[in-house]
């Protein structure tokens, strides 16, 4: 299983949870209502999830409450995208 790593981009306007899938970037903004914006991003995640499990590590130094959110979806996020790989697997859907 590869892990890739997750960050906490805190900018004036926006917080981001950026999550690094090889050379690509996938954004979900927490400061936002976007719920199309993030079924955007789990969409492209589970076509990359075709070609093998993964899963993401939050790298975040401070301690607020973007850490925790951030945190705690990750915890969300790793448990789905398992779950949706071994249906993939099971239905013989995956790249492999």
């Amino acid at each position: 299983m590869e892990t890739f790593k997750a960050s906490i981009i805190r900018g004036d306007q926006n917080t981001i949870l950026a999550l690094n899938v090889g050379d690509n970037r996938y954004d979900i903004i927490l400061t936002e209502d976007n719920p199309n914006g993030v079924k955007t991003v789990f969409n492209r995640l589970l076509q990359q999830l075709k070609n093998g499990v993964f899963n993401f590590e939050l790298e975040d130094s401070t301690e607020d409450l973007y850490f925790h959110i951030s945190k705690e979806y990750i915890t969300q996020l790793n448990s789905e995208l398992s779950n949706v790989y071994n249906e993939l697997k099971d239905y013989e859907l995956l790249n492999e």
